[in-house]
């Protein structure tokens, strides 16, 4: 497709996006750019607007005005299987509570964006496999997410979010459900995985601790972006 105008630093970015869930605004035009391999963490309290921002600028939600923009072109006016292609074959996503499939073993959850992006089983097994090593998760190849702990099953969700090498990994509260030493060990392992495959990655937490991992830091207050540091890759 042919790129549209846009911030040619920014991957992805959202511009003066309004959403409201019935008559409840979420967001009050609300803007924010991240440049490609930045990590950037949206911070706010509950309430704030911080999830459903991410969810616009991964083409879940679509804004009631403004713009969302992917390598500058529109996503806010694509059609639903042009986002979940999108989703599908360039986003990659780590969830609070990981959310793996409990009937799959672990190896076919991480494998899963391959195999729905239409690769063989074996070879996408074969992709997946390497990540239990470099996750710490040897051994625990064809358990089922019920026999693995909390901070086991969120590592095997973050390896599903990045064995497609996606442009960008969105990660809403992903050690939410941890302890602190595990949570940090998460962390640890996203940045290193994200930093190894130029990954650019958004961040949602209210922590932190979770926060101190990204290059960069924004607010979300009632539906608006109120305190941002400019960006890493100045004009």
């Amino acid at each position: 497709m042919t790129r549209e105008s846009g911030d040619d630093r920014h991957v992805i970015e959202a511009r003066d996006v309004v959403l409201s869930f019935g008559q409840t605004p979420a967001l009050r035009g609300a803007s924010i750019g991240v440049a490609a391999g930045e990590i950037v963490a949206i911070m706010g309290p509950s309430g704030s607007g911080k999830s459903t921002l991410l969810h616009c600028l991964a083409g879940i939600l679509v804004p009631d005005s403004g713009e969302i923009r992917f390598d500058g072109r529109r996503v806010d006016t694509m059609t639903e299987t042009e986002r979940s292609s999108l989703r599908r074959d360039r986003f990659g996503f780590v969830f609070q509570f990981g959310q793996l499939v409990p009937e799959l073993t672990a190896e076919e959850n991480v494998a899963l964006p391959l195999l729905l992006a239409g690769a063989r089983r074996e070879g996408a097994l074969r992709e997946a496999r390497p990540w239990f090593g470099r996750l710490g998760l040897d051994g625990l190849e064809r358990r089922r997410s019920g026999e693995l702990s909390g901070g086991q099953a969120q590592r095997v969700a973050l390896a599903r979010g990045l064995v497609a090498r996606p442009k960008i990994l969105f990660a809403d509260e992903p050690t939410g459900s941890l302890d602190t030493l595990t949570g940090e060990q998460v962390m640890d392992l996203l940045v290193a995985g994200a930093r190894e495959q130029g990954t650019t990655v958004v961040i949602v937490t209210h922590e932190a601790r979770v926060a101190a991992s990204a290059d960069r830091h924004v607010l979300v207050r009632d539906g608006r972006v109120t305190s941002l540091v400019p960006d890493r890759v100045s004009s």
